[in-house]
């Protein structure tokens, strides 16, 4: 994706070998010839352009709706947002590789807006888990013009160090120049992307320990709520139907496919090198960017007012009823 052509030019990508490039244009007065069309790439594009009209759907219906500026909304935009500009980035590398003569300037515009795009995706998912936390742990002051305030700060910050990242490569951060030190995602060096996959992997510890703290939190809220009510004899059973059934299952689907997306590309960009075979590192990206297919399912579209707000544009006569601000569910 970011950026491997070696399948594309007859590569067995099973095999650990070298792959066989041809020789270099600048050497041959053959015009360029635009590589055939393979699977991949037609997976590629069909798959960017759903995540991007997935996500845009998203975006636009939070930014529209004046009724939906609580925190949580926010760093829905912002995830929305996010996984847009990297099915944008699939998109764009679909042209740039099939329809247009790739250059330099493209690759390093492609990997750009991708590392951009999902370092933005990841912080914002973790920002959702911090925010899911304190409207837990804060339930009195949540949703308060200064905790807006706060998620509107911290969506700058978050925003401003990704697109930083993301100019890296841009910038001179890339292995185009040196071949040598190229990682399994070219044209990133492999020290940078080293950094970055350091960075996932902290991002998504931080993220499962403020999972863990939401889990703590809604097992106290259980207990508490029991021991009003004179249940305490049975507050285990009331504990467990409350906080380990459906709610429960819904957390563990959320940090299953959480773990799963990021994880393997983010050991393997620690561990793989420029002589790695690229079909592993197509095994790895796919699940990263898979996540923002299925970011819009788990979180903003399982949220009560987005799905109010869906249905009342698709059938505006059959939901006049009055609009309830809910939280994100757990």
């Amino acid at each position: 994706m970011v950026l491997l052509n070696a399948s594309e030019l007859g590569w067995d990508e099973s095999s650990g070998s070298e792959p066989i490039f041809p020789l270099d244009l600048s050497e041959s007065s053959a015009p360029y010839r635009v590589p055939p069309l393979t699977v991949w790439g037609v997976v590629l594009c069909v798959s960017g352009t759903l995540i991007a009209a997935e996500n845009a759907i998203v975006v636009t219906t939070i930014l529209a709706t004046p009724s939906l500026r609580a925190p949580v909304f926010l760093l829905l935009a912002s995830l929305g947002l996010a996984d847009l500009l990297a099915g944008v980035a699939l998109v764009l590398h679909f042209l740039f590789r099939f329809c247009l003569e790739p250059s330099d300037w493209s690759e390093l515009l492609t990997s750009g807006l991708l590392v951009t795009s999902l370092t933005a995706s990841l912080c914002s998912l973790m920002g959702v888990a911090l925010d899911r936390y304190l409207s837990l742990s804060h339930a009195l002051t949540y949703g308060s013009g200064q905790s807006r305030r706060r998620a509107a700060a911290l969506l700058l910050l978050v925003w401003l160090g990704a697109g930083v990242l993301g100019a890296g490569p841009a910038l001179g951060w890339n292995c185009l120049g040196e071949p040598a030190s190229c990682s399994v995602a070219r044209p990133l060096t492999r020290t940078y992307l080293s950094l970055l996959c350091g960075g996932f992997l902290l991002a998504v510890a931080v993220t499962l320990q403020l999972y863990a703290g939401i889990c703590r939190v809604a097992r106290r809220h259980a207990h508490a709520i029991a021991t009003q009510r004179h249940f305490l004899p049975t507050s285990q059973s009331f504990a467990g139907k409350h906080g380990s059934g459906r709610g429960f299952s819904r957390l563990i689907l959320v940090l299953s496919v959480f773990v799963g997306c990021w994880m393997p590309f983010s050991l393997w960009g620690l561990l793989g090198d420029a002589s790695s075979p690229p079909l592993y590192t197509y095994a790895t990206l796919v699940p990263a960017a898979g996540s923002s297919l299925l970011n819009p399912l788990l979180y903003s579209l399982r949220n009560k007012d987005i799905r109010k707000v869906l249905l009342q544009a698709c059938c505006p006569h059959a939901h006049n009823g009055a609009h309830v601000h809910y939280p994100a569910d757990v």
